[in-house]
């Protein structure tokens, strides 16, 4: 009697075992280049966090370490998680490519996703927006609303993604008004409210109207409000910190594919892969339009952006210039993925010399 009920304890001991080993959450960890409170990219991305622990529930557990510099930090952080017992690594800025490669050699069973970078590996998968698609709707409206002509842009760092929003926003503002021209401000920073806001201050002081950013804190629309002057949002829907001024904004919303990734990790479906996806699939959006531009411009605007969506317009189609007058593109043409991931030159329009 006494060795059946060890028996019995023993068998208990297993399924408690059993149930407590498949019980055990899936961990994802998070790498963020700024503070989760910048309301633009980095906000986006803990968004899609949220979005995974409420879609997934105690199957997962979530953590994110913000503010990590690009470069040896990142490196730091990424290995801390991967040493940790996490499952799944997302680093979410572009500097960060190489320290996510270092780390990945040496964790392989650990699957690594690299926003906006163009390197992977067995374990490693790249994602990014088609970003460029909202600044092409942003630049009709800022075409239509500027009454200087002048644009100022405020630019993070002069890498193909950024460059080539700059270039997308310059075609379709030239488009809708050939006299207007685009004076872009480079702060090297993805945030820096304090650099931000006087890059803005300089841009308005020059004339400039409207103010676009490729960088991530509220400091440039609300120094534009501030002006009597409008402003496009980044990364996510700024409305709330300048309602007068905040003329729309391009959204990333990350949500779908960070739920889809954590899944298909979860179930054995991932593997390596890259991801480039617009208004078509959802990835990026453009936030309410505000009701101080006209409706023409608006029905413009959403045109443009239902004509992207469908494929039928493409941003970068011909005929357009380059900053030296020689063809972008010609009439007909219309660059190419490839051309577009290494774009390091300005179109017409765009004022001054992209730094090397």
């Amino acid at each position: 009697m006494k060795r059946i009920t060890l028996m019995l304890l023993g068998l208990a001991a297993l399924a408690v075992s059993a149930i407590g080993a498949q019980a055990e959450p899936f961990k994802v960890g998070f790498v963020y280049v700024g503070p989760i409170g910048d309301h633009g990219w980095t906000y986006r991305h803990n968004e899609g966090r949220k979005a995974v622990e409420a879609a997934l529930g105690d199957k997962v557990k979530t953590t994110y370490v913000e503010s990590v510099k690009e470069g040896g930090d990142a490196e730091r952080v990424i290995r801390q998680l991967a040493a940790s017992g996490h499952n799944m690594i997302f680093t979410t800025s572009f500097g960060y490519m190489n320290p996510t490669l270092k780390v990945a050699k040496q964790f392989p069973k650990v699957k690594f996703e690299h926003a906006t970078g163009y390197k992977r590996s067995d374990n490693v998968s790249t994602y990014s927006g088609r970003f460029y698609e909202g600044r092409t709707v942003a630049g009709i409206i800022a075409g239509r609303m500027t009454k200087s002509n002048v644009i100022g842009y405020i630019g993070s760092f002069p890498i193909p993604e950024v460059v080539r929003g700059i270039n997308a926003f310059t075609i379709a503002l030239r488009r809708v008004n050939p006299k207007a021209s685009v004076k872009v401000v480079w702060v090297s920073s993805w945030y820096d409210p304090g650099k931000e806001a006087e890059a803005a201050k300089v841009l308005m002081d020059q004339g400039a109207d409207v103010i676009m950013q490729h960088t991530d804190s509220t400091a440039p629309i609300q120094a534009a409000q501030d002006a009597g002057k409008w402003a496009v949002g980044q990364a996510s829907d700024m409305t709330h910190f300048a309602p007068k001024s905040h003329l729309t904004a391009i959204v990333d919303n990350w949500d779908k594919y960070y739920v889809g990734r954590v899944k298909a990790a979860m179930d054995g479906s991932w593997k390596s892969q890259d991801t480039w996806a617009g208004l078509k699939e959802g990835m990026v959006e453009m936030s309410a339009f505000n009701e101080a531009i006209p409706d023409a411009v608006k029905a413009e605007a959403k045109a443009a952006h239902d004509a992207i969506a469908a494929g039928t317009l493409h941003p970068f189609q011909g005929p357009f210039n380059k900053h030296d007058g020689t063809p972008g593109a010609k009439e007909g043409e219309t660059l190419d993925d490839g051309t577009l991931l290494g774009m390091n030159w300005y179109v017409e329009g765009v004022e001054g010399q992209l730094p090397k």
